[in-house]
């Protein structure tokens, strides 16, 4: 029997895949449980278009975040904070300062979990920072950061 799985099932597939189980299987165990329905041609073609208005969502998504990318590519965000003799730093800049910055200076809300800040600076200068934007998209940010 072919059914439609409505949600993961181990050892048989994913959401939304399409799979031939034994008839007793999917009346007794997998429809009563809602974890999947029988592969009627109405459902059929409900599935294929949830899939193409997937697709286009993440072609959207992935469109918006390599103009994101472009953008940021040529900003440099300056982060102002104490600093010693020598120019070494009172503490760190983290990921989350470079967020912060980004918001205050740019305008550009941009999740701090998503900024890759490869050791922590202790120093007064300019660096480069990692921005993951989307899985594919990533783009470098210049930040400066200036001793008071």
């Amino acid at each position: 029997m072919r059914v439609i799985l409505l949600k993961d099932v181990p050892g048989q597939g994913k959401r939304g895949d399409i799979i031939n189980v034994a008839e007793g299987y999917a009346r007794n165990y997998l429809i009563p449980r809602g974890l999947a329905s029988e592969a009627s041609e109405g459902k059929l073609k409900e599935l294929a278009e949830r899939r193409k208005a997937s697709a286009l969502k993440e072609e959207k998504l992935r469109k918006e975040a390599v103009e994101l990318a472009a953008r940021l590519e040529n900003l440099t965000v300056v982060i102002r904070t104490k600093a010693g003799e020598g120019g070494r730093l009172f503490g760190s800049v983290n990921n989350k300062d470079v967020a912060d910055a980004l918001a205050d200076q740019h305008k550009i809300t941009l999740d701090k979990k998503k900024i890759v800040v490869k050791e922590p600076i202790k120093q007064v200068g300019t660096y480069s920072v990692l921005a993951k934007i989307y899985p594919s998209v990533q783009a470098e940010i210049k930040v400066e950061v200036v001793g008071e």
